[in-house]
């Protein structure tokens, strides 16, 4: 018998959307199945000194889409970022950055996950990888996982 996730999905892009950072960035995010997306509009507040997105926005799209993607999986307790590489291909200066996540494996207790990071015209600007981790904290008392 099949569990309709799909009310998880939501309450996981309700949370992401409820956390102050991304008051700044204005992000929009859909989660599904081992899979996350997660879409901003660059500012010129993004920039670094040389006139391009600094690198910590890019760690942000990947670490998310991601995260998302790990936590698509896990209904009941907040998932931990462990570990996470971010390769950096291309810069970009405005437009939109996308990001992409998808759990490539999984444990009882562990989900490594993938992203890459596109410009509008889906050149791949990053690609970033990582290890997600079961914490202690139950999800349905994460800032706006609830309705």
């Amino acid at each position: 018998m099949s569990i309709d996730m799909t009310p998880h999905y939501h309450a996981l892009q309700r949370m992401y959307l409820a956390a102050p950072i991304n008051q700044l960035y204005q992000p929009e995010i859909t989660v599904a199945e081992g899979w996350a997306e997660v879409t901003i509009e660059l500012r010129e507040e993004y920039h670094h000194s040389a006139g391009a997105v600094h690198g910590s926005v890019y760690f942000k799209m990947l670490d998310d889409a991601a995260f998302f993607a790990a936590s698509s999986l896990e209904p009941e307790l907040f998932v931990l970022t462990a570990s996470f590489t971010t390769y950096l291909i291309r810069p970009i200066v405005s437009g939109e950055m996308r990001a992409v996540g998808r759990v490539v494996s999984q444990t009882r207790t562990q989900f490594i996950a993938e992203s890459i990071a596109y410009n509008a015209r889906g050149q791949e600007l990053a690609r970033g990888n990582g290890i997600f981790v079961k914490g202690k904290h139950r999800l349905d008392e994460a800032l706006g996982y609830a309705e």
